[in-house]
């Protein structure tokens, strides 16, 4: 089970707004940023935090992690642990963040950095070959996933860990035949993530205290929830009949979708992260070339 894969260059603030389509009353219009790395045709965003620092990384080729501020302040953030390639995917409104290394090896690596020491540590469940962590909140809990093959070629199991304690607690997602990954998590634990079921189609869910909601974007095809905030959205990415890729916001009390295309990026956008300010962040385009996105509402 993979995820998207991320792109990007260096052409910023190229801003557009669209209505996005879908089953809401009001649906919230957006205004778009395009995001491109200097000298790069690879970018994805990943996360955002309350403050507008973005997580994400650069180069296709040899993944680079970086944080943002905008316009185009950019921080390369790469784990200094005998590092081949780091993905930074989420960040908290400290500025505490998480992501992915390969080692020289090959072997993927969760880790976290301590944004006061600027020290990074690898994050593994114990007896486990490959890690990522995707999602953090602002008390140090992280959601993530291992695989139990180096190429990660078996099913991800889904994990939230404490970050203070060092404690795992695996979640169990029934259905998820095909294995699932935990994508974010919020202040109060709620989490998000998507799973693969016996017919090896991908569904998003959405866990609130033990309640499970299975998240389908209507008519599509795969659905995957890839980020939440702390005021009641989910954002993801899914496929249409025609296999085009859209970005939604799902709102976990109305239950209603909105579908979210980047105007330049019509049929490739994927949403990656929210903040509770209702800011999206997500890339669009076709591997090897990506550009980042930030919609703000208008």
């Amino acid at each position: 089970m993979k995820r998207f894969h991320l792109i990007i260059a260096f052409a910023l603030l190229l801003c557009a707004s669209m209505w996005a389509q879908d089953e809401t009353l009001n649906p919230t219009s957006y205004s778009f940023q395009e995001v491109n790395y200097p000298h790069d045709t690879f970018t994805q965003l990943l996360g955002i935090n309350n403050e507008g620092v973005i997580a994400g990384y650069h180069n296709f080729a040899l993944n680079s992690g970086f944080r943002l501020v905008l316009p185009n302040n950019f921080t390369t953030e790469n784990a200094p642990l005998g590092a081949q390639g780091t993905q930074v995917l989420g960040i908290n409104n400290t500025n505490f963040t998480v992501g992915f290394y390969v080692d020289k090896n090959g072997k993927t690596h969760g880790f976290e950095r301590n944004p006061n020491t600027n020290l990074y540590a690898a994050i593994g469940f114990p007896g486990t070959v490959f890690n990522q962590l995707l999602g953090v909140n602002d008390h140090g809990q992280a959601s993530g996933y291992y695989s139990n093959s180096i190429n990660n070629s078996t099913p991800d199991f889904p994990y939230i860990y404490d970050i203070g304690g060092q404690v795992f607690e695996v979640l169990y997602i029934p259905g998820a035949v095909g294995g699932a990954q935990a994508t974010g998590i919020n202040n109060t634990q709620q989490v998000c993530g998507f799973y693969v079921d016996k017919a090896g189609k991908n569904h998003g869910f959405f866990l609130n205290f033990g309640a499970l909601t299975t998240l389908d974007f209507p008519g599509s095809t795969f659905t995957q929830a890839l980020g939440l905030n702390n005021v009641n959205e989910v954002v993801g990415s899914y496929l249409d009949v025609t296999s085009a890729s859209h970005g939604f916001v799902y709102n976990t009390v109305t239950k209603k979708y909105q579908s979210v295309d980047d105007p330049n990026g019509i049929g490739t956008t994927v949403v990656n992260g929210t903040n509770d300010k209702h800011q999206l962040v997500g890339f669009w385009g076709v591997a090897p070339v990506n550009i980042g996105f930030v919609a703000t509402p208008k």
